[in-house]
């Protein structure tokens, strides 16, 4: 084997990863966890949490004519002696908040 060959053959497997990469990236969404985690810590900048929820597989959404594949969960916190309970959409490939919404209030005794 000469030294040609080798360095064709290392830098052929270099660009083959490389472009391997970039195509799984590119259609890997983000996990579910870390979904939550980044709405749980935008949740905690005004006050405690008491639950959280996420469902663990993405599904199709439309919004504005645009569709996503996205992750729904929830989250629940008292506020001032009311129990808050938001649902949130996710986009699955980037975990930009697309929606939240206030589902109910209720008084904790």
């Amino acid at each position: 084997m000469n030294w040609k060959s080798f360095a064709l053959g290392v830098s052929v497997g270099i660009l083959a990863g490389f472009a391997a990469k970039t195509v799984i990236s590119s259609t890997t969404n983000v996990s579910p966890e870390k979904v939550l985690e980044n709405v749980k810590d935008h949740f905690k900048q005004n006050g405690p949490i008491s639950g959280s929820w996420i469902h663990m597989k993405a599904e199709p959404f439309e919004k504005h004519q645009v569709q996503y594949q996205v992750y729904k969960g929830g989250i629940s916190k008292n506020n001032n002696g009311k129990t808050e309970q938001f649902e949130f959409i996710a986009d699955a490939s980037t975990g930009a908040l697309l929606d939240v919404r206030l589902l109910n209030e209720e008084r904790v005794s």
